[in-house]
């Protein structure tokens, strides 16, 4: 049975994997077994993705990004170059933890610049931006751009990825015209 899938022949993918149709997965890469990979996502060079690793649709996964058991990243989620994942929250070589591992979930549309470090157990919202270089040590909100160590809120953005601005709880994506609210908790929705 032909792959619907393109694995480049200096990749490993082991046996036990799911992974959709139009998925391209790049040089030196390597799945590992138990992994559930979505429809058309694009998996970078030197990108390793760890047991029981969940990506949605659309995932994009730019290169020398290793995604550790328990990461889940929805649909359409971004992750840049060389972005960093935990899953243990005090790793010691001479200690095995795996029954600790903390899951953290990359939620729709969000996008992780490159070279942030996503300590484990804290969720990125939907269409959230992490900027580059920042070390998220708390969930980050719906449409929240963060970036710093640690990072922090530093606006909010429509999901094609401009910034909003508000004026008495209300913005409107000056680039797509979506509308969004945010209420007396700073918690953003868009306005159908």
């Amino acid at each position: 049975m032909e792959k619907s899938y393109f694995v480049h022949e200096s990749s490993y993918v082991d046996e036990g994997c799911s992974i959709g149709a139009g998925t391209r997965i790049w040089h030196f890469s390597h799945i590992m077994k138990g992994c559930v990979i979505g429809e058309k996502c694009n998996i970078g060079q030197n990108v390793v993705i760890s047991p029981g690793v969940v990506l949605g649709n659309g995932v994009k996964i730019q290169n020398n990004v290793s995604v550790y058991t328990g990461v889940v990243c929805e649909d359409g989620v971004f992750l840049g170059p060389s972005c960093v994942f935990t899953n243990v929250i005090n790793p010691r070589a001479f200690i095995e933890r795996k029954n600790e591992y903390r899951k953290t979930i990359i939620r729709q549309g969000a996008s992780i610049g490159a070279n942030a470090t996503i300590v484990c157990g804290h969720d990125i919202g939907r269409y959230a931006f992490v900027g580059a270089g920042a070390v998220v040590t708390k969930n980050v909100p719906d449409y929240a751009m963060v970036y710093g160590s640690p990072a922090r809120i530093r606006g909010y953005v429509c999901q094609c990825g401009e910034k909003l601005h508000f004026s008495e709880g209300r913005a409107v994506c000056a680039a797509c015209g979506k509308k969004y609210d945010m209420n007396e908790n700073s918690e953003v929705k868009e306005i159908l």
